[in-house]
């Protein structure tokens, strides 16, 4: 699957991580997402969803990380999702949509390794990074591709205001959510998974044998 735009460096980007239920005899019930520490987000607000609590968790950094001229010790490492009703069906999905930024700019890609639980207790594990030349892994963890705002035919400003305009947008919707303090500062499939965004702010993960894009 191809992505219906570019996530800009430096941007922000809204990440939809679409999980699809590939069991006939239960349901997804959780998701666990993990952040990436080698290159931390400050912003990673999750868009409330109907029928499921979300926790965000920040952990102090290992080593302080310089950000677009700021020092940050803390970011989320992990967005967690648990159903309060049914989850993911058989035969369905549901997409998990979060606000990310500011995107790095000394980077290509971001890993986001991925926990998927059922009803019945078992949990799917998309960790397993893609090696250059190398067959895709059984079960590969979501991969966000960056691209230069040169290459996204953007310009430098353009993708500085919808870094304010998305990063507003997802302020509004996360205000509304419980447990969403501190949301401010990785779907599934047994087959696979996708990221993409568009623009500087719409992205999909989905499928089974397409890691990145």
């Amino acid at each position: 699957m191809q992505p219906e735009g570019a996530a800009v460096k430096g941007g922000y980007a809204v990440v939809d991580f679409k999980v699809p239920n590939e069991r006939d005899d239960a349901s997804t019930t959780k998701l666990e997402v993990n952040f990436p520490t080698d290159h931390p987000l400050a912003s990673v607000m999750p868009e409330p969803i109907s029928g499921w609590t979300v926790k965000v968790t920040k952990s102090k950094l290992a080593k302080p990380a310089e950000m677009h001229g700021e020092t940050i010790t803390e970011a989320v490492t992990k967005v967690t999702w648990t159903a309060t009703g049914k989850g993911v069906e058989p035969g369905y999905f549901q997409k998990f949509p979060v606000s990310v930024g500011m995107l790095p700019t000394d980077a290509d890609q971001l890993v986001f390794k991925a926990l998927q639980t059922y009803s019945n207790k078992e949990v799917v594990r998309w960790i397993e990074v893609q090696k250059d030349g190398e067959e895709e892994p059984e079960n590969p963890a979501p991969t966000l591709k960056l691209t230069s705002a040169a290459a996204s035919g953007a310009t430098a400003e353009d993708a500085s205001e919808t870094s304010r305009k998305t990063e507003t947008t997802a302020a509004d919707s996360t205000s509304s959510s419980s447990g969403s303090s501190d949301t401010t500062a990785r779907v599934l499939g047994v087959v696979g998974i996708v990221v993409g965004a568009a623009g500087v702010a719409y992205g999909v993960l989905a499928g089974r044998r397409r890691t990145t894009v």
